[in-house]
């Protein structure tokens, strides 16, 4: 059995973990409130952004003058998957999730003989996937260090996106990101990025028709773009969301952890200090009958 001071070092320590994780909970809580305040406020916008866009390239489908950036290139080979992950951990599996969707994703695409390159958008998921991928990461992009992602920084990225595709360094691009739904859940979630994603049934664009003005082009020179960074600032404040939400259970489940320890270190300091005194006790006795 450990010594008593040993204990008394082991559950001053552990006391120490519990003050910084729950700190971390409360600091975690507070970031959140802000982050999905941002999150759900942005989701409406890029929503319905995202099925106009759907809308058009719908209808621009077999125009052969169509901007790639809509409508996708023919035979498209080289896929790029944008990996958006947090630039920090102790979140338990939020980061280790989107490593494990991309590698999924990838595999699939490989199976229907594409090529894949991966753009890590974030610290932690460049250093997961360069692990065993660092021969797919063709670019990297983190934010260490700035308090609040603004939507310059998503432009910025957006216009690395379309260089590197107007260059032909990949056909198309999709998004693999958490979207946040509550605090308990968020799901990895995949986003066609380029070319814009078909629309579905439930899509209320397909009920629209668009009458562009000045013409297509002019429109559509504009637009696509700002549509990219759009959809990126959108995930980049989900995943902010989904990363606070994920720390503050995380914290949450190890601040209690740390107080079951505290428990059973605190019980076992109790039970070897009453052996110390009753060894103590049974030398006395004994010593006191030998006289």
């Amino acid at each position: 059995m450990p010594s008593l001071k040993t204990l008394r070092n082991r559950i001053n320590s552990v006391k120490s973990t519990q003050k910084i994780t729950s700190a971390m909970k409360m600091v975690a809580a507070a970031k959140l409130r802000r982050a999905q305040a941002q999150a759900e406020a942005a989701r409406p916008y890029a929503c319905r952004m995202g099925e106009m866009l759907a809308a058009l390239a719908a209808s621009e489908f077999g125009n052969p003058n169509a901007s790639p950036l809509l409508v996708g290139r023919p035979n498209a080979k080289t896929h790029l998957l944008v990996a958006v992950t947090a630039d920090r951990g102790l979140a338990g599996a939020f980061n280790a999730n989107i490593a494990k969707a991309v590698r999924a994703q990838l595999a699939a695409l490989e199976a229907q003989g594409k090529t894949v390159k991966i753009f890590a958008l974030g610290r932690k998921g460049n250093d997961a996937l360069k692990r065993d991928l660092a021969d797919k990461i063709s670019g990297t992009k983190n934010f260490v260090g700035k308090k609040v992602i603004s939507f310059q920084d998503a432009e910025d990225v957006a216009k690395e996106l379309i260089r590197g595709f107007k260059a032909g360094e990949y056909d198309a691009v999709s998004l693999v990101f958490n979207r946040f739904q509550n605090v308990m859940t968020q799901k990895p979630t995949e986003q066609a990025l380029i070319p814009a994603a078909a629309p579905s049934a439930n899509d209320n664009a397909t009920e629209h028709n668009y009458e562009v003005e000045p013409d297509d082009g002019t429109l559509l020179e504009r637009l696509l773009p700002r549509n990219l960074a759009v959809q990126l600032y959108s995930a980049l404040l989900d995943n902010a969301a989904g990363f606070y939400a994920s720390q503050m259970t995380a914290m949450d489940s190890a601040t209690r952890n740390a107080g079951e320890m505290i428990k059973k270190l605190t019980l076992n300091y109790n039970r070897a200090r009453q052996a110390n005194i009753t060894k103590e006790l049974i030398e006395i006795i004994s010593g006191a009958e030998a006289v």
